[in-house]
């Protein structure tokens, strides 16, 4: 393919397929809100010179320590998980500091899929997004490259 001088260049799958990368991002400490739109970024590809919009090319992400994540303000005591059961009357509300406890891997993953385009290729791009409580992972095998963000 024979490159022009200032036109855009627009990867296909295939090419696209063959530069994805995994990378590990610490969440101990990190702000929530700005936190999940890096994340977001990278899974999106908008963090490479050759983002495609309709390409996913982005690369794969694995964050450790959930559980270290903080909100600023008020948000610890105010802010609320809301989901329906699909029963009437069946609406079940979570507070931030219950939802910390049972699941700090979904705060972090709720804030990411919010930021997300909410399509098929959106859904895509958010599976390659992998979550733990703790430090360890079982992920060695991606040969994951440590970013600080």
């Amino acid at each position: 393919m024979a490159k022009r001088k200032n036109t855009t260049f627009l990867l296909t799958k295939e090419e696209a397929r063959a530069e994805k990368g995994w990378l590990i991002l610490d969440a101990k400490g990190k702000n929530l809100g700005r936190f999940a739109s890096e994340i977001a970024k990278i899974l999106r590809g908008k963090h490479k010179v050759t983002f495609t919009p309709h390409v996913d090319n982005g690369d794969g992400v694995i964050v450790v320590n959930a559980e270290q994540v903080v909100v600023t303000g008020g948000k610890e005591a105010q802010k609320i998980y809301q989901y329906y059961t699909g029963h009437m009357g069946g609406r079940r509300e979570i507070p931030y500091r219950v939802m910390k406890d049972r699941k700090p891997t979904y705060i972090v993953r709720h804030a990411v899929q919010g930021m997300m385009p909410k399509t098929k290729l959106g859904k895509a791009q958010l599976k390659r997004l992998r979550i733990f409580a703790g430090e360890k992972h079982d992920l060695a095998a991606q040969t994951p490259v440590a970013v600080e963000v």
